[in-house]
């Protein structure tokens, strides 16, 4: 697929998804401004293409002093700063549509290595740094659908939330998005919108390895086969931040 088809399917489809989806999104807006602490959006530095970092819009759904407080940069699972109207827009992903501006702006394209922030990123192998970082980031990919529930695959490893992610969770996804780079196509990437859609409704479904072929296979490792101590909260790396303007950097 041509750079000028995917840039121009990445207009027509996220300006035509935005006007569909402004009506519930003034809602959310107008819910999320009377409730909680009054935020609406919140920007979150990211890994762009060439290494250039971009503000990742999404709508707020934790403390915007999140990072300060309790686990920092770490959400647990029933985590106390995440706003009652934010556990819904998160378990339904409808915080990560406002991402479709992201699209339309050129930051990033419908699908794609998902964009990290610079900590996370560091985690990669070098050699899939150096890969991933040649095209846009994407608002779906691989790793969305197989990860579908980051929180949960970290519960269930019994690990430190930041040494699961650095031991684990990320060389497989770097596995995965190499995997994507190797296999990119307009057929890949309709496959891997409707598996994302799909994903929402059955989280734990395995259908992307049989509509994907030749997926690398998932390390054995404490993530995937020791059961979590009782009493041990699950995590997920985030590394949210209040909108303000930031200036274009590189890592």
């Amino acid at each position: 697929m041509t750079r000028r088809v995917k840039r121009l399917l990445d207009i027509t489809v996220s300006l035509t998804a935005l006007l569909l989806f402004l009506p519930l999104g003034l809602v959310i807006a107008a819910v999320l401004r009377l409730t909680g602490e009054g935020e609406v959006f919140y920007a979150q530095i990211r890994v762009g293409k060439d290494r250039r970092c971009f503000r990742l819009l999404k709508f707020a759904t934790m403390l915007k002093d999140s990072p300060k407080m309790g686990t920092g940069t770490v959400t647990v699972r029933n985590d106390v700063r995440v706003l009652p109207v934010g556990r819904l827009l998160r378990k339904t992903k409808l915080n990560e549509v406002v991402q479709l501006i992201n699209v339309l702006k050129g930051d990033m394209s419908l699908v794609g290595p998902r964009p990290l922030t610079r900590q996370t990123f560091r985690y990669y192998p070098k050699a899939v740094q150096r890969r991933i970082v040649q095209v846009k980031p994407g608002l779906t990919g691989i790793g969305s659908v197989v990860f579908r529930d980051e929180e949960d695959f970290v519960a269930r490893s019994g690990m430190d939330a930041l040494r699961c992610y650095r031991e684990v969770v990320a060389p497989y996804k770097g596995a995965l998005e190499t995997w994507y780079l190797d296999h990119r196509s307009l057929w890949v990437d309709l496959k891997l919108v409707l598996l994302t859609a799909f994903a929402i409704v059955a989280p734990h479904s395995t259908l992307h390895s049989k509509l994907l072929k030749g997926l690398p296979q998932p390390p054995p490792s404490p993530c995937h086969d020791r059961q979590r101590p009782a009493g041990r909260a699950s995590h997920a790396v985030t590394g949210n931040q209040p909108l303000g303007k930031q200036p274009k950097e590189t890592v």
